[in-house]
């Protein structure tokens, strides 16, 4: 199977971009399920990059129905250290403008209905994510970004809430009294499958709207999300490109051994079958 270092979490057009070469596509299967679709493998700028559409080909899946486990996994697979996510986001604050790129350092998890980690039947991890970003990565990212001339923020809570819906007034109101900076539906649990994978997170935030709480702004809709996105998808693959072309071959952070300090379970009572599901992640540490 074809390795990749580097993977991007997004919408189904981000590949289609001017300098992939040597792409194939790859229908995978995982513990965990299906991927959302089949993953694309292609060369940029000499690195072999994956592409992953995280609401399938033609967005057909919900955030909450998003596979996230089994896209996690499937990249794993492949030999992907590093995963940067693209995103639609609402924002919460004046200065994110619609049509800016945000950088965030920090997530608020405000799902209900989501699998959030690969751990349990039998086999018990406690995962550090109080700075849930890679900030080696991300810094990187926002370089990228940075380059291609778009107005980019470094910095800010990510709320995740479930959607499918957008939020009423009340609970946007209440996002920006806590304090967080932008608002989105797929960030959790992916950032800590992320980690527990001990894969490198970073995400690529694009401001569609300001959700609803701002008064002289019209409310959130698909439309606009979609306007906006399709506005922004030249620098996103400008972004990715220079990311490709300038990314350091070696990690310079933590993520890589996270699981090193998380796991708790006496191997000796974790049952087999979960050892052998979880072979992958924690295969060195059970040896």
């Amino acid at each position: 199977m074809d390795k990749a270092k580097i993977a991007i979490i997004g919408g189904s057009g981000l590949y289609r971009m001017k300098g992939l070469e040597s792409t194939e596509e790859l229908a995978m299967d995982t513990p965990f399920g299906k991927p959302s679709a089949p993953i694309t493998i292609g060369t940029l700028e000499g690195e072999r990059v994956a592409f992953l559409a995280r609401h399938g080909i033609g967005h057909f899946i919900t955030p909450t129905e998003v596979p996230y486990r089994a896209n996690i996994h499937a990249l794993k697979s492949l030999g992907v250290e590093r995963i940067i996510s693209i995103s639609a986001c609402g924002s919460l604050r004046e200065d994110y403008a619609p049509g800016d790129i945000v950088i965030p350092d920090n997530i608020f998890d405000f799902t209900k209905d989501r699998a959030r980690s690969f751990f349990g039947e039998g086999l018990v991890a406690h995962i550090s994510v109080a700075d849930p970003f890679c900030e080696d990565l991300s810094g990187q990212l926002e370089a990228a970004v940075r380059a291609t001339g778009a107005k980019t923020h470094h910095g800010g809570g990510f709320i995740t809430i479930e959607g499918p819906r957008f939020s009423t007034k009340a609970e946007s109101n209440t996002y920006r009294s806590w304090g967080m900076s932008i608002i989105g539906m797929t960030a959790s649990p992916e950032a800590f499958l992320a980690r527990e994978a001990e894969i490198c997170y970073a995400t690529m935030a694009h401001v569609t709207d300001y959700d609803v709480w701002h008064v002289s702004e019209s409310p959130v809709t698909v439309e606009m999300v979609i306007q906006t996105l399709n506005k922004n998808t030249e620098v996103a693959q400008e972004a990715i490109r220079n990311l490709a072309r300038d990314i350091k071959p070696e990690r310079a952070c933590n993520c890589e051994t996270a699981l090193s300090t998380a796991l708790i379970t006496d191997p000796k009572v974790i049952p087999e079958s979960t050892r052998k599901k979880l072979d992958l992640l924690v295969g060195k540490y059970y040896k």
